[in-house]
């Protein structure tokens, strides 16, 4: 039978595909066969982490690498429930699986800035791709979003209803729209073959894993306190980012795949902080000696980013429980181990 979306508006016009015959085959013992892209990234490899605590779950990741790592994934490589792959999902994937975790694709301005066309090709002919694998084997999939599809909002905070306002030809459009783009491609899939989908829209999250120098601003600040390199604020420094701890990402990521709603669902800390106040934090936590410098900011950058999580509240049962004060330094001591910098 047809399931409504969360929101209401929308009716699958088809009962989900029965998953492959080759699920119900003897070799497959595992309680659940689960595929991450990007899955060697930040969010992806934290997530990996969480789905192999059950030793029932087998999961398979694929990355190309582009942002992620094989060292986010060494503890486990070698084990029998686990599978690294490399690929590129802009080219179609055949494998068996419960469930599709699609979270490849750069996050980060400066990856995404770098390659542009490869960032909405990813987000375009890669989320056609795991629809074609989920509408294959059954499948359900879940497709990371982003806050981003919000653009600079016009309301405040930003509920699942906003419709966004987003610039189409801007530098950072090759996310934004590559991601309302993917929104739209898993709802036509849910509505023509009764594709189980679940959409997250993820707001700025942070934690051990990130890259050093991915031009985030959270990694920024603590890369540059560690290093003692002045912490760079770009104007006005009141333009304010709310920030989820990745545990508590994840947590969210999980209960909406085995949830029953389809969503989109707003997942963030709304707590907000301006730059200022943010690089002021790090100062006062990681290195108390820094000067907190402004430089010109980047085209496009929105004013505020605040999310509403009533219905991931609601539905999910789902909100953050790590502080900005508690994850900064975990953190601190991850980046702090790869830089090689230990305290004074």
């Amino acid at each position: 039978m047809a399931k409504e979306a969360s929101n209401g508006s929308h009716v699958s016009t088809k009962p989900p595909p029965e998953p492959s015959p080759l699920r119900r085959a003897k070799f497959f013992q595992a309680n659940m066969r689960i595929l991450v892209t990007g899955g060697a990234g930040f969010i992806g490899s934290h997530l990996v982490d969480k789905l192999m605590q059950n030793e029932k779950n087998e999961v398979i990741v694929v990355d190309n690498y582009f942002t992620g790592s094989k060292d986010n994934l060494s503890q486990w490589i070698g084990n029998p429930r686990f599978e690294l792959i490399r690929h590129d999902v802009t080219e179609p994937l055949f494998v068996e699986v419960d469930r599709i975790y699609h979270l490849a694709c750069p996050a980060s301005p400066i990856f995404y800035k770098y390659n542009p066309v490869k960032t909405i090709k990813t987000n375009v002919i890669g989320t056609l791709n795991m629809l074609g694998l989920a509408k294959r084997v059954g499948a359900r999939i879940l497709l990371t979003s982003t806050s981003e599809v919000y653009g600079d909002p016009l309301v405040h905070p930003q509920t699942e209803d906003y419709w966004g306002n987003v610039n189409p030809i801007g530098v950072r459009s090759c996310y934004d729209e590559g991601k309302r783009v993917a929104e739209t491609l898993m709802y036509d899939y849910h509505r023509l073959h009764g594709i189980e989908i679940r959409i997250a829209r993820i707001f700025n999250t942070y934690g051990p894993r990130m890259n050093l120098d991915d031009g985030r601003v959270v990694s920024n600040f603590l890369a540059q306190a560690i290093r003692d390199e002045p912490l760079t604020v770009q104007l006005p420094g009141t333009q304010t980012r709310s920030f989820c701890y990745v545990s508590d990402m994840v947590d969210g990521l999980t209960r909406l795949m085995e949830g029953e709603h389809t969503g989109p669902i707003n997942m963030g800390n709304p707590g907000e902080f301006t730059m200022l106040e943010l690089a002021e934090t790090v100062k006062e936590m990681i290195n108390p000696n820094v000067k907190i410098m402004t430089v010109e900011n980047t085209p496009d950058d929105p004013r505020q980013r605040k999310p509403d999580i009533t219905k991931a509240k609601e539905l999910l049962g789902w909100e953050p429980k790590i502080k900005l004060n508690s994850g900064i330094p975990l953190m601190e001591e991850d980046f702090r181990k790869r830089l090689t910098i230990s305290r004074k």
